[in-house]
């Protein structure tokens, strides 16, 4: 008996590592988020090269918990606030940082 209670023990504490492990934090993100923001990422680099106005495969996109952070440099002026619509109509997105320059 007492080795039982000792393995459920031991199984609870290596679980409850586990979920902390995967927690996150205001700095750090948990192991869904990234997998979101990963695919967030993906579907903003996908929607700027789709869209024909914007011609410029010098944009950087990253994202952190659901804010995306636009940065690099475009020809145009107007291709600046461009970026920045197409990235919002991305599903997902929660805010947008646009850093982007132009040449």
């Amino acid at each position: 008996m007492t080795k039982t209670k000792l393995m459920t023990a031991l199984l609870a504490a290596v679980m409850m590592t586990a979920v902390v492990g995967c927690a996150s934090t205001s700095t750090k993100e948990g192991t869904g988020e990234y997998v979101d923001d990963s695919w967030i990422t993906t579907k903003v680099k996908a929607a700027i090269l789709n869209e024909p106005t914007l011609k410029s495969a010098e944009i950087n996109v990253e994202t952190f918990k659901g804010t995306v952070q636009l940065s690099g440099f475009v020809k145009e002026k107007a291709d600046i606030s461009k970026a920045a619509s197409v990235t919002r109509t991305v599903k997902g997105v929660k805010e947008v940082k646009n850093d982007l320059r132009q040449k």
